[in-house]
């Protein structure tokens, strides 16, 4: 009989889903290519800004996370990533993400340097704004996905190793990727893959590549044995709801137009945080016996990370379901890592590994043509076929991701060692590796 009652329930809530939107049109209406819009070129430049802020704001959400003696080494890795990456993307990255096609796998140099990309727009990106502008959205997203993965490994990785992991990774993990998903061409793009602003380009590729590097680095000294608090709470709450307010640039400035398609990007990306938000606090509270803020601050990171690959193709009733989803399955993770002895220290897979995987699945539930013309019909609209497409590609690049990192660390750790010294490490970061302390009492 509950069985019964479950399962009617269950049907009910399913069915005001599907209701939700029936049938209105939110896809942008299709315009004519490389007609300049004003209105479309503010709203990308203003996104760009806001997912450029998401950086620092990572590095404050970080850096309230660790000890006090590891406060500036955690702020560095994501702040020197703006200036690393950013040169990267200008000289090869953008070109080998979004430029001429080369088999479906990659993007040729034929942009190297900007080299042909100008203030026309490119009718197979964003047909209504600069390339320019286009390609210095897309930066910002390239910038926090090496800084995503720092927190696996914060405390005890060499700040040198790290530049070199960054830049390298970006070029053999982080273009090929997004050139397979959103690249012209792409064989990804090309089999239908949905990922709307990068559940499977920025948030499975650190993910799965977080994992690999706490595995291959090891654990912090005295991890399991000794407390490890978090220093600076409120920097951590301040940094998160920085990557909250830029979150909606990641998600509705991925619509790539100021309009219909933007809007319920937004909509759903604050529906996914608040309904993860709130869920995550309940069951902690259920768990643990009180709410914490910090639990708070993560839940609402799970939520907008695994919102970003479904958000412009799903209703607001789809998206609530989605944020609670992601804080049922994001802290049963997050709980699981000390059971399982690893130790990713910010719990970077926790967060984005899982919630990058789960939002691209749940993707290829909810998905509906009826929301965004330009996508696709999930299984809960006719379409099984989506749901299959969507959870071979994130295995697959998880896969990828994983085993390169793992290459990638051995062999920095070969050339020049990836970790800190027993007494570096006892000493702290900001002094071992930048000559400076974050507090002076």
């Amino acid at each position: 009989m509950l069985m019964k009652i479950l399962r009617r329930g269950l049907l009910q809530v399913l069915g005001l889903v599907l209701a939700a939107f029936p049938s209105i049109a939110f896809a942008e209406a299709a315009v004519p290519a490389s007609k300049l819009d004003t209105g479309d070129t503010a709203w990308i430049l203003v996104s760009t800004a806001l997912v450029m802020l998401m950086t620092p704001g990572l590095a404050l959400f970080y850096a309230g996370m660790v000890r006090r003696k590891n406060v500036l080494g955690t702020l560095m890795h994501s702040f020197i990533a703006i200036a690393l990456i950013s040169v990267h993307w200008i000289l090869v990255g953008y070109s080998l993400s979004f430029g001429p096609d080369v088999k479906g796998i990659i993007g040729d140099l034929s942009w190297a340097g900007l080299q042909g990309v100008g203030l026309a727009p490119n009718p197979d990106y964003a047909p209504t704004v600069p390339h320019l502008a286009f390609m210095i959205y897309q930066m910002m997203f390239a910038v926090i996905t090496p800084a995503l993965i720092s927190g696996a490994f914060a405390e005890r990785m060499k700040f040198s190793a790290y530049l070199v992991f960054a830049l390298a990774w970006t070029t053999v993990v982080y273009d090929p990727v997004a050139h397979w998903v959103w690249g012209t061409g792409g064989w990804m793009k090309q089999l239908g893959v949905l990922d709307f602003a990068g559940g499977i380009v920025v948030h499975a590729t650190s993910g799965f590549s977080a994992l690999a590097a706490a595995l291959y680095i090891g654990r912090r000294k005295g991890f399991l044995h000794e407390h490890m608090p978090p220093h600076d709470l409120p920097l951590t709450v301040l940094g998160a709801g920085l990557l909250w307010f830029g979150w909606f640039g990641f998600n509705a400035g991925s619509a790539l137009a100021s309009g219909e398609l933007a809007t319920m990007a937004f909509v759903t990306t604050h529906s996914a945080a608040v309904s993860a938000t709130l869920t995550w606090t309940f069951l902690e509270w259920a768990h643990r016996g009180k709410p914490t803020m910090f639990g708070a601050a993560t839940g609402a990171i799970a939520g907008l990370a695994t919102i970003t690959p479904a958000a412009g193709f799903v209703s607001p009733m789809a998206a609530l379901l989605i944020g609670v989803a992601a804080a049922l399955l994001c802290y049963t993770a997050l709980n699981a890592k000390t059971k399982l002895g690893y130790d990713d220290s910010l719990d970077a897979f926790g967060v984005h590994g899982v919630g990058g995987t789960l939002g691209t699945i749940m993707a290829g539930v909810f998905a509906s043509i009826a929301i965004n013309a330009a996508g696709a019909n999930g299984l809960l609209f006719g379409n099984p076929g989506q749901l299959a497409v969507q959870a071979g590609a994130v295995l697959l690049v998880a896969v990828y991701s994983f085993i390169v990192t793992m290459a990638l660390f051995k062999v920095l750790d070969l050339l020049m060692g990836v970790r800190v010294t027993r007494d570096e490490e006892t000493e702290g970061l900001d002094i071992s590796q930048h000559g400076e302390s974050g507090y002076t009492t």
